[in-house]
């Protein structure tokens, strides 16, 4: 499978990195709206074609998938460049800025029947599996609620502080406590309800997330892009409680009994960056003729935006570029 880079920011050279050391798959191209920066970038990873706009990409009949790795405010832009050319589209986190977007992307993509997936690596690797097999073996009785978090210092990144570029902790942090307790819970939530401390521009510095079910499960969820978190996911039941330890990129998974003891550890499995999952389950589908991916079909990511169309109404927050 040959892959174009959209985009030659920090995103894109993991996943260029990734690649490079998988099987069945390459970088046959990069593009930036620097030819410069896409020569320098594709020279690094020894990438045979470097365009210095996108459209010359996107028309490049060879790229098998596009892996789109521009901020937020264009991915909608982006994603219907590369579809509307006939190429195949795996679009990095968050999916879109809003719902409607998220809709009109998948319409196309089913419309020209082409590969659309979401880059949200934790619903690819195998600790999803990990997590599900602990929580069903009853290991830790009747699951009653979790808590997630994410948060890293990193309030000075431009493309978090801009409103124009879909900036925030919501859209770039949140959507992985989220995802993490629709993996865990089902994506049939009942409520859901919201805080958050806005900056001067209008997107949110942190928030707070309730998420209920009704079947009497409840998520408390929190980003915060001014300050470093642990980023635990905690997973409570009436027999004990499961600590996933980073929930961005799964690093240990273990079992506490009601003495708050050690009673199993889940090992992980080796990984390259965390990357490959995704990676692999788009050549899969390619392969096998599909236009999405199973570990997070499309319904799900239109799920996760309209719910944080939800919690942005709540928080009164509205994008400069919407």
């Amino acid at each position: 499978m040959k892959i174009g880079i959209l985009g030659a920011g920090s995103i894109a050279h993991k996943m260029a990195e990734t690649v490079r050391r998988m099987e069945k798959t390459e970088i046959y191209a990069v593009a930036s709206r620097s030819l410069e920066k896409a020569e320098d970038f594709a020279k690094q990873y020894h990438i045979p074609k470097a365009y210095g706009n996108y459209e010359d990409m996107v028309k490049d009949s060879s790229v098998d998938l596009v892996y789109v790795a521009t901020p937020h405010s264009h991915h909608y832009e982006h994603v219907k460049l590369c579809l509307e050319n006939g190429r195949n589209v795996l679009c990095e986190k968050a999916f879109m800025i809003n719902s409607a977007q998220a809709k009109e992307v998948v319409r196309i993509a089913r419309e020209k029947k082409l590969l659309l997936a979401e880059a949200i690596w934790t619903r690819y690797m195998p600790s999803r599996e990990l997590i599900r097999e602990a929580v069903d073996s009853g290991i830790i009785g009747r699951v009653t609620s979790l808590t997630a978090n994410l948060g890293y210092a990193i309030g000075n990144k431009e493309r978090l502080v801009r409103s124009d570029l879909g900036g925030g902790a919501l859209l770039d942090l949140g959507v992985y406590p989220i995802n993490f307790a629709l993996m865990v819970f089902g994506e049939d939530y009942q409520e859901v309800s919201a805080q958050g401390i806005l900056s001067d521009q209008g997107v949110d510095l942190q928030n707070s997330i309730t998420l209920t079910w009704k079947n009497g499960r409840m998520a408390l969820l929190h980003s915060n892009m001014e300050a470093l978190t642990d980023r635990r996911g905690i997973i409570h039941g009436d027999k004990g409680y499961l600590v996933v330890e980073n929930i961005n990129n799964c690093e240990a998974i273990s079992a506490y009994d009601l003495d708050r003891k050690l009673i199993k550890q889940y090992e992980i499995p080796e990984q390259i960056t965390g990357f490959e999952y995704e990676v692999e389950s788009c050549r899969r589908a390619l392969e096998n003729g599909e236009t999405e991916c199973k570990e997070m079909p499309l319904s799900d990511s239109i799920a996760v935006m309209e719910m944080m169309d939800r919690i942005r109404k709540l928080l009164g927050i509205r994008y400069t570029c919407e």
